[in-house]
């Protein structure tokens, strides 16, 4: 474990005995190296998702380092004295870099501070937002509910379940693609999900841009409503990606996500709260259909966006065909050859992870594993397809949208984005 790590688990500890600013003295008088890394973990607003900590041997060769190469975004790059730095602006937080440095000097931000002073400071009521990839995440014997309780004592307001807005998300993909999808030449773009895919068409292919469904993703979906019906509440992602630390702070949706946890850094926070979320009582509220539960693995989307056309418009002539990118070089590879005309599909979907969301970087179980705990959390949901959840459809009405095609008609939808 390298330093900036072991500084951060300290300030976790110290934070839930109560000791913060005497661990931050202790850290500040153990060595003058720890003071940089100290000061990034107190002050992470405005960093990237990925922070470049100092110089190291490979980054002081004339070549291209293996961090600077594996970047897709040239997020990783040179400064004028040759010292390598990592793009505020370009950073999307895909991790490659962190997987191609052996030095331990590239590291993710960590929002837990600010995080931490917000929720003992009990001004505002904060929203914990999990992903759907959370299943058997902390324990197999985790249930939702024992994880929303475990929440509540470390200081959330609640916990709310993303794939319940992966439902709504569904709803207005299956929409758009009844709509527009006419010919068996037209095909669509999912923006749902990964921000690295949308990165990817964004800053490399826009002129794919135009198929792109103009979709915000789930988490940011989530946020929005909370905030929508509790205007003063604050808002917490919590999932195994690092590229959402990105997303939210991008321009046209920071007004959703006010920090991102990964599952790695939370697990450290109940272990320093001395929390066993195994040992707490059920706190039940699960409310999402399988639809929105299977999101976190590679095909989810398009399986849930196909099942829910079939219960829209089951006379529908032209059906989906679906083809996705798994990791990085597979949706590189399925855009150039979309750019190119190769066009196999009239659905895309691409997941910046192998496996998907289950694959994310700061996952904490195996991604087959974390697959299967999705596919049978699917599996138990009461209803199969948003369009039968009536949660999904109560909620609509109560954010302003009294019918399901309502989400394509409101021209100030919360749901949509403009890439």
């Amino acid at each position: 474990m390298n330093s900036y790590n072991k500084i951060f688990r300290q300030l976790v500890k110290g934070a839930y005995q109560g000791k913060l600013q005497d661990t931050i003295e202790e850290i500040k008088e153990s060595s003058p190296h720890n003071h940089k890394r100290l000061d990034l973990l107190l002050n992470p607003d405005n960093l990237p998702p990925v922070i470049h900590l100092e110089e190291c041997p490979t980054c002081k060769s004339p070549e291209p380092s293996p961090c600077e190469v594996s970047c897709l975004f040239s997020a990783v790059k040179r400064d004028a004295s040759g010292q390598v730095i990592v793009s505020p602006e370009a950073c999307v937080g895909c991790a490659s870099c962190l997987e191609s440095c052996h030095s331990g000097l590239l590291v993710d931000r960590k929002d837990f501070i600010p995080l931490f002073e917000m929720l003992s400071s009990r001004k505002y009521p904060v929203y914990a937002m999990i992903a759907p990839a959370f299943v058997g995440q902390f324990s197999p014997d985790v249930t939702p509910g024992k994880l929303r309780a475990a929440f509540k004592q470390i200081g959330f307001y609640g916990m709310l379940e993303v794939a319940l807005f992966a439902d709504i998300l569904t709803l207005k993909e299956a929409l758009e693609f009844d709509r527009f999808i006419l010919e068996d030449k037209d095909f669509m773009l999912t923006s749902c999900c990964c921000p690295i895919w949308v990165a990817m068409i964004r800053k490399i292919h826009d002129k794919l841009v135009p198929h792109v469904s103009p979709s915000v993703s789930p988490m940011v979906a989530c946020g929005r409503s909370i905030k929508h019906l509790h205007p003063e509440a604050k808002t917490v992602f919590i999932g195994p990606c690092i590229a959402k630390k990105a997303e939210a702070k991008e321009k046209d949706l920071i007004d959703a996500v006010d920090f991102v946890l990964t599952f790695e850094e939370t697990a450290l926070i109940f272990e320093a709260a001395k929390i066993d979320p195994v040992k707490l009582e059920e706190d039940e509220r699960d409310h999402s259909s399988r639809t929105g539960r299977i999101y976190a693995r590679t095909g989810g989307v398009s399986q849930a966006v196909s099942d829910t056309i079939e219960r829209l418009n089951s006379d529908r002539q032209i059906p989906l065909r679906a083809e996705q990118g798994n990791g990085i070089r597979e949706c590189k590879k399925l855009l150039e050859e979309i750019q190119n005309g190769e066009v196999r599909a009239n659905f895309l979907e691409g997941m910046g992870c192998p496996g998907g969301c289950v694959g994310g970087p700061k996952r904490i179980i195996e991604v087959d594993k974390g697959a299967e705990n999705v596919n049978n959390y699917g599996n138990q949901a009461i209803y199969m397809t948003s369009v039968d959840n009536p949660f999904v459809l109560e909620l609509l009405q109560r954010l302003g949208y009294p019918t399901i095609e309502s989400l394509l008609e409101k021209e100030d939808s919360m749901f949509t984005r403009v890439l």
